[in-house]
């Protein structure tokens, strides 16, 4: 049986393994913290669009993994790299970035507004045997890219026991 998920789009299949699945649940309890406090706003729409009035600034993003890392895919329009900020904490990665608003207010009366502004967070735990030491992140036309290698196995070694006397 496959582990892929075909896409009707025509894109390679979503795995399905069990540890996707977790993936997908991780992705969920994010986007539930990060709404809450803010009202509920998938129920709160838009008068004209029928939007969401509170619309989501965290980054939607892919997670991919090869023999040799995980890479984090973000993406982040209208960000300049002195916008986003990554770090490391207890093998938490944490994305944030701020969008700053590019609105003239002067002379103009506003009649829909979808553009959205603000500060927003991401975290994903990362999974154990990680190399912290050389996690690399990389900004191009609106994508950030973090590459968080793996660590080398550990090799099994035997200890010679000697007699203490």
């Amino acid at each position: 049986m496959s582990d892929k998920v075909p896409n009707p789009l025509g894109s390679p299949g979503v795995n399905s393994a069990p540890s996707s699945l977790f993936t997908s649940l991780q992705t969920e309890a994010n986007r539930l913290f990060n709404d809450f406090g803010s009202g509920f706003p998938n129920f709160r729409q838009s008068l004209w669009t029928g939007l969401p009035t509170n619309a989501d600034l965290s980054p939607r993003m892919d997670v991919a993994e090869t023999d040799q890392a995980i890479e984090l895919t973000a993406e982040l329009p209208g960000l300049q790299e002195k916008d986003i900020e990554v770090t490391l904490t207890d093998n938490v990665l944490t994305i944030r970035g701020d969008k700053k608003s590019e609105r003239d207010e002067t002379n103009k009366s506003y009649h829909l507004v979808e553009r959205r502004y603000g500060s927003f967070a991401r975290r994903m735990e990362l999974p154990p045997g990680i190399d912290p030491s050389k996690i690399d992140a990389k900004f191009s036309n609106g994508v950030l890219v973090v590459t968080v290698p793996k660590s080398s196995p550990s090799v099994a070694r035997k200890i010679d026991v000697k007699n203490a006397a």
